[in-house]
């Protein structure tokens, strides 16, 4: 087993260290770096990455990675772990998605050391960090005000990534066609098997995400052979598989009030909602069109018309959701 390099150090077999990547200076003179930190193992093994607050606000995969690593501590690692809890430092501390000229980071893969700071900053996470594996996992939430129930997002007609979902065990695998600047996009096209998790909600910890997250990733070491040890999924909580989704959006403003929440299934023109005046009146039904699950609403009861209100994901199988998503009694 070889030394791990980077950034200019070399980690022997059974270390870990913390690298900082210079990313830049800022304007008061502080240099601005890109924690890595790495957990080389013993054992011969993939290289695997874990990264969070790509959008800067969503914060969660902050602590899922932070709870990963402290799992893996102790255990014998064969591969490498490259660990990044927050890419977007500038998002992270100003609490907001985006980088300080507005660019979306995940807009902006695979970079250029050329570009903008978006542009800089995606070219060293994936030169030093995506590049050099062969498996990652990158955690999101929902936008602000909105939630997501844990849900695994992969390429259409990828059977390998499928693969790697069903082993990571989320409520929901979704397929979702690659956007132009993302890392999935960018990292499909390094030949790297990237999943994008989704849970939870920006600016807050949601405790049941957290942990399907890191148990999931445990589960997913397991399956590359990286560990040898993960919590498997219970039979009645096997992943079910979605082919499409769309928002359910408003059809006139006032106050919501939600009768259905994430993880549910619903049936075409079940009633999920009710939005009246601030009195309760005119009361106008919110009506799903086709039957799904619910894997995302807003979290805001001030709706105006158009607003997206409920995230409905089109399973591909009737009798596989029935056995898989549990009781609405079970889903906190």
């Amino acid at each position: 087993m070889k030394a791990f390099e980077i950034g200019g150090a070399a980690l022997k077999p059974g270390s870990s260290e913390t690298i900082d990547l210079e990313v830049s200076v800022l304007a008061n003179s502080t240099r601005f770096d890109l924690p890595v930190h790495v957990m080389h193992g013993l054992k011969p093994g993939p290289c695997f990455f874990m990264s969070a607050a790509v959008h800067g606000d969503e914060i969660q995969g902050v602590e899922i990675v932070r709870r990963v690593l402290a799992a893996l501590r102790g255990r014998a690692l064969a591969g490498t772990v490259l660990a990044v809890p927050i890419v977007n430092s500038f998002g992270f501390l100003t609490h907001s998605r985006y980088m300080p000229d507005r660019r979306d980071l995940n807009r902006s893969f695979p970079g250029s050391d050329g570009g903008s700071l978006a542009s800089l900053l995606a070219d060293l996470f994936f030169t030093q960090v995506v590049a050099r594996s062969q498996y990652g996992v990158d955690y999101h939430t929902a936008a602000l005000h909105r939630t997501n129930l844990p849900q695994i997002r992969v390429a259409p007609d990828d059977k390998e990534l499928l693969r790697l979902a069903d082993a990571f065990g989320p409520r929901v695998v979704l397929s979702s066609k690659l956007r132009e600047g993302s890392l999935r996009q960018a990292a499909a096209k390094a030949g790297v098997k990237l999943l994008l998790y989704e849970g939870g909600e920006a600016l807050r910890f949601d405790e049941v995400a957290i942990d399907a997250a890191v148990q999931g990733t445990l589960r997913f070491l397991k399956h590359i052979g990286m560990i040898e040890e993960a919590i498997p999924v219970p039979p009645h909580m096997l992943p079910v598989h979605a082919s499409a989704s769309s928002w359910l959006r408003a059809p006139e403003g006032g106050i919501l009030h939600s009768l259905r929440r994430p993880g549910d299934r619903v049936g075409d023109g079940e009633e999920l909602g009710v939005i009246t005046g601030p009195l309760g009146q005119n009361p106008v039904s919110v009506v799903a069109e086709g039957g799904g699950i619910i894997i995302g609403r807003t979290h805001l009861p001030i709706v105006n018309r158009g607003d997206a209100l409920f995230h409905l994901a089109r399973l591909k199988s009737k009798t596989r959701a029935e056995q898989a998503v549990p009781d609405e009694d079970e889903i906190i």
